[in-house]
């Protein structure tokens, strides 16, 4: 870390002991250890080279911008990924359910890096209907819903970069699992019973096909966090993963330290909220684990 600083920004023999010294370096790897974890016992996660400010007011200043992004392509994604399945569910292989599928494919091919140059391209500088980058208009003095309103328009081509790609996976998901519960005696029963075919649909195929979803969205969320790194670079949003971009540039291992731990806690908290709301949609969970 040192001769990476020293490298970049000049010094001498002099300044190599010294900054060993005030980082740590010099002690051994065990005494490194325990003094980087009694720090994050008291919530300290060191202080950045690059930015020569606490790890923790960085990462804090940053980490509302990728939540933000990340909650809407996620809410943008699984929304509009189950409703496009449960279309393409409804009649298993139908034309519609062939389109949606070949589609679908398509669009999880596509690098997400080159689907958001496309989109700036296309709506930013041919069309000009949006800004081409950033989180919101620099010292423009909004305030409230004004800034609200900007902060969104902002959103709107990095959440379709991000939200676009993971919607394929929703949607596939979504009609794997319908076309499955088709063929399930309970299906057989209502159809037999003369339910209309619209409340099959909602009520019992897709309400039973929606589960499997909620569980990925846990395990989604470490590659939606991952995905953020490429599309807050090429959108210029100054989130926790273009943080993270700046800190590998600027060989900032503290700092880089700091954001993967933070990102681990936070696909931790997520998958955890993600159990609890599959018990409650699912009482079945709750109910076998208090029988066993």
């Amino acid at each position: 870390a040192v001769d990476a600083y020293i490298a970049s920004t000049g010094g001498d023999a002099g300044m190599v002991e010294t900054l060993r010294q005030s980082w740590g370096l010099d002690q051994s790897a065990l005494t490194r250890l325990a003094s980087y974890v009694w720090a994050l016992a008291h919530f300290d996660l060191g202080r950045s080279v690059a930015f020569s400010r606490p790890i923790l007011d960085v990462i804090l200043e940053r980490l509302p911008n990728t939540l933000l992004l990340m909650g809407s392509a996620t809410a943008l994604s699984f929304a509009l990924g189950s409703l496009l399945g449960i279309v393409a569910g409804a009649r298993p292989g139908s034309f519609r359910d062939r389109l949606l599928s070949i589609g679908s494919l398509a669009l999880y091919a596509v690098p997400s890096f080159w689907f958001g140059l496309v989109l700036i391209v296309v709506f930013a500088v041919d069309l000009r209907w949006l800004p081409v980058g950033g989180i919101e208009t620099i010292a423009s003095g909004r305030t409230g819903l004004s800034r609200a309103a900007d902060i969104a328009v902002h959103l709107v081509l990095p959440v379709t970069a991000l939200g676009l790609i993971y919607l394929a996976l929703y949607l596939r998901m979504m009609r794997a699992g319908m076309a499955e519960i088709w063929r399930l005696d309970f299906i057989l029963a209502a159809r037999a019973r003369g339910l209309p075919r619209q409340r099959i649909v909602l009520a019992h195929v897709a309400r039973n096909a929606l589960l499997p979803l909620v569980t990925m969205l846990g395990l989604q969320s470490a590659q939606m966090l991952g995905g953020s790194v490429v599309i807050e670079s090429v959108f210029a949003v100054p989130g926790l993963g273009r943080l993270a971009q700046e800190a590998v540039s600027a060989r900032d291992t503290p700092l880089l330290m700091g954001i993967i731990l933070t990102s681990a806690v936070l696909v931790v908290l997520i998958n955890l909220a993600v159990d609890i709301a599959y018990a409650f949609l699912d009482p079945r969970v709750g109910a076998s684990e208090a029988a066993a």
